[in-house]
């Protein structure tokens, strides 16, 4: 009986690792443009680790429809993310070029209510990717986030980064 039910929990878990394995070698194709027999071979392979190492980040349920909202979400967000980079990067230059000590690091901790470890992971790299902040500590219940600035915590504490990822973990588009 035992058996029975975990043939009937493996399948999701399988399909997860092999629709992952499926986005990871598109990803590695589309990345190296290389199609010879050892790059694909070794597509292969990193693609198989990535996978069994992160199928249930990339894809968590097996709601195949919510996932796809998932993506189509992601990718919306994706391009105001990379706008924020383009931001921070010129705040940053802006600071480290004025002759006025506009510096002034600050620790900050926040709930991020957010419901799912994708969300977490999410917006703790959004966060580390924008110059200026750094996260410290990253879970559902609390960030520790340092910022460059207090201007660069205020904006971080209004809550736009982690509405758009709540937006990417309801599958919002």
């Amino acid at each position: 009986m035992a058996d029975n039910k975990d043939k009937q929990a493996n399948p999701p878990q399988n399909k997860s690792f092999v629709v992952t394995t499926i986005i990871m070698f598109v990803f590695w194709m589309i990345l190296s443009w290389k199609f010879d027999l050892v790059s694909l071979g070794i597509g292969v392979i990193c693609s198989l680790l990535v996978a069994y190492w992160s199928h249930d980040l990339l894809i968590g349920e097996p709601d195949y429809g919510m996932t796809l909202r998932r993506y189509l979400s992601l990718a919306k967000f994706l391009p105001w993310l990379l706008w924020q980079i383009v931001l921070a990067n010129l705040n940053v230059v802006y600071l480290t070029l004025n002759p006025k000590d506009l510096i002034e690091p600050t620790v900050i901790r926040f709930n991020p209510d957010l419901q799912t470890d994708m969300g977490v992971v999410i917006l703790a790299n959004a966060i580390t990717l924008t110059p200026g902040t750094v996260t410290i500590v990253a879970n559902k219940q609390e960030f520790i986030v340092h910022a460059i600035t207090q201007k660069d915590a205020e904006s971080l504490l209004q809550g736009d980064m982690q509405a758009r990822v709540r937006d990417i973990e309801q599958g919002k588009i």
